[in-house]
């Protein structure tokens, strides 16, 4: 197919469509949804805590987390345990959340079989390198945002996050990878004030989450690779 990037060893579309397009000719995805998913994720995971991607009806949600003996996370607001990453900085070790996202969320669920990894700033040199154990054939899928219509707003933030971990990786780039990496590199010394400037860190730090933020511009500082295990990501 044409859009499937598959002369290349190293693959990178962007939301829904990238994980129907790359997940089936791949043996590994990557989810990056640095604002916040994904960086929430790997904060949650490297302090041993278990966590239940969900997407589906709210009035499910409750039901969903009782089967599976979990906690409720929310989206970013007066809850103990949310899309924020702070509000993961202090989780005790082996608790289980269910966690909502829009994005990052749902396109965890919608991978299949294939084996799939939870990648951002932060863990994106041991996500690479954790890539080896499944195959040659990775796909990067970057989340995205939405606009206020529902359709896909690509965002700096998962194109600088993708591009940090195409950085690491071994193999032939599909110049959409190439793109991202290019991207990073340019990026790199000024990660910051570039994650706090873009559309989604502005809106964040008007709601009060720079410290979100901070915590997502932080590059190679967790050894943690979030990896989807039987519906749930748990740290490697």
């Amino acid at each position: 197919m044409i859009f499937s990037q598959a002369d290349f060893d190293i693959r990178l579309e962007w939301g829904e469509h990238g994980v129907s397009h790359l997940a089936p000719i791949s043996d590994v995805v990557i989810i990056v949804d640095v604002l916040s998913f994904s960086t929430s994720v790997e904060i949650a995971t490297s302090r041993k805590a278990i966590i239940y991607p969900y997407h589906g009806e709210l009035r499910m949600m409750q039901e969903f987390a009782c089967s599976v003996g979990a906690e409720l996370a929310r989206k970013q607001g007066n809850t103990k345990y949310s899309l924020s990453p702070q509000s993961m900085l202090k989780i005790p070790e082996g608790i289980k959340l269910v966690l909502l996202s829009p994005n990052g969320s749902t396109l965890t669920l919608a991978t299949g079989d294939i084996p799939t990894l939870a990648g951002c700033l932060r863990n994106a040199r041991v996500v690479a390198g954790a890539t080896k154990k499944y195959g040659d054939q990775i796909a990067i899928i970057p989340a995205g945002e939405r606009w206020p219509d529902g359709t896909l707003r690509p965002s700096f933030e998962d194109l600088i996050g993708a591009g940090a971990i195409i950085y690491y990786l071994d193999g032939k780039c599909s110049p959409e990878a190439y793109a991202a990496k290019s991207s990073f590199l340019a990026a790199e010394l000024e990660l910051t004030n570039l994650l706090l400037q873009c559309g989604s860190g502005k809106e964040l730090v008007e709601r009060g989450y720079q410290e979100d933020v901070l915590l997502a511009s932080e590059l190679n500082v967790s050894s943690c690779v979030p990896t989807l295990l039987q519906g749930a990501y748990i740290g490697k």
